[in-house]
């Protein structure tokens, strides 16, 4: 059984534990079989303007949604044992440890694979210029609402499923 983990962080500013939004799209066999998404308050509500106006979510948006801190649990237990596929996935690794180390949650007794899947590296290495995630979906025909995390997170799902599958444009 081929299974993963597809996820994406949005962020209200420049700091990386200051996530507003993820998603996380679980894939088995090429099918996707569980979507989970949530906005997410960022430390003292902050936004910078030219995060909303990319993504969309203001303070509005999350003055009444829950913490990283209070979302955490869900989000990691979608994430344990599994492969985690994410488009640029150094960014979206680097939200993911800044946001446990903001709130002083261990990730000691996490158990996360170590070596994250990235798309952009995979489709970078099969010829796409450019290979960002707009350029990726045009090319391969998929669907994408960019940078709103769900749609980020299904189309990042659906070209590695693609790339399991050996089925690239």
């Amino acid at each position: 059984m081929n299974r993963f983990v597809a996820i994406d962080f949005e962020t209200a500013n420049h700091m990386p534990y200051s996530a507003c939004s993820v998603a996380l799209v679980t894939v088995e066999n090429s099918i996707i079989t569980e979507r989970y998404q949530t906005l997410i308050q960022p430390p003292q509500n902050l936004y910078f303007k030219k995060y909303s106006e990319l993504h969309g979510i203001y303070p509005e948006h999350t003055i009444e949604a829950p913490t990283f801190e209070d979302v955490a649990y869900d989000i990691i237990t979608r994430m344990e044992f599994e492969t985690i596929v994410a488009h640029n996935e150094g960014f979206d690794r680097s939200v993911l440890k800044a946001a446990l180390a903001y709130y002083d949650i261990s990730s000691r007794t996490l158990k996360l694979t170590k070596k994250w899947e990235c798309t952009v590296k995979i489709y970078r290495k099969l010829g796409f210029k450019p290979a960002n995630l707009k350029a990726c979906c045009e090319r391969m025909n998929i669907p994408l609402k960019h940078h709103d995390a769900l749609s980020d997170a299904e189309a990042c799902a659906t070209l590695y499923a693609s790339y399991l599958d050996n089925k690239i444009i």
